[in-house]
């Protein structure tokens, strides 16, 4: 008797529903257009207080122009004061235009400050967008930031030119020892 006491009471808990903290809202911001300036631009965004256990998943989107590849390099972080305060970045991704996944990245640290890197190679004109995942781990106000930069990817004529002068100066220092 006492058993079925017992799980009565368990069973009429459980269907009060799951703590909030349990509970999951998407507070995903909506896409925000990058204004690359000189091939770069900063990007993030801040939670109000209150969000503990809800995700994120923001997007920042920008245009490649021009008729030269593009290599890509981003650096995204969150600072708290510890691990269990703020949020947590889970994942930062480089997607073209048409959701197709072109570069995964990776963290550098994790805890009270979260950094994570992700590159891109020889982008061609086009939309792409940079993707930042993450968790609110506490009920404070909590933001990330990042910064992204594209360069120009060299053409063969440069290494050339660059094993060229290598080779030069390779064959400059050698002679001088010989005297």
């Amino acid at each position: 008797m006492k058993k079925s006491l017992i799980a009565a009471a368990v069973l009429a808990s459980a269907a009060l529903g799951p703590p909030a903290a349990w509970a999951q809202t998407d507070i995903s911001s909506p896409p925000q257009a990058l204004d690359l300036v000189d091939g770069s631009a900063f990007f993030g965004d801040s939670f109000e207080e209150g969000n503990s256990g809800n995700t994120f998943a923001d997007r920042f989107t920008f245009t490649v122009s021009g008729t030269v590849g593009q290599n890509l390099d981003a650096i995204v972080a969150s600072v708290s004061r510890s691990a269990d305060v703020g949020l947590d970045i889970t994942g930062i991704w480089l997607f073209d235009g048409n959701d197709t996944l072109l570069s995964q990245g990776s963290s550098l640290q994790t805890g009270a400050t979260d950094v994570w890197t992700v590159a891109g190679g020889n982008l061609s004109a086009g939309d792409y967008y940079i993707r930042v995942n993450g968790n609110l781990v506490s009920d404070d106000g909590a933001s990330f930031g990042g910064a992204m930069m594209l360069m120009p990817v060299p053409e063969p004529g440069t290494y050339g030119m660059m094993l060229g002068g290598l080779g030069i100066l390779g064959f400059l220092a050698r002679r001088r020892k010989a005297r």
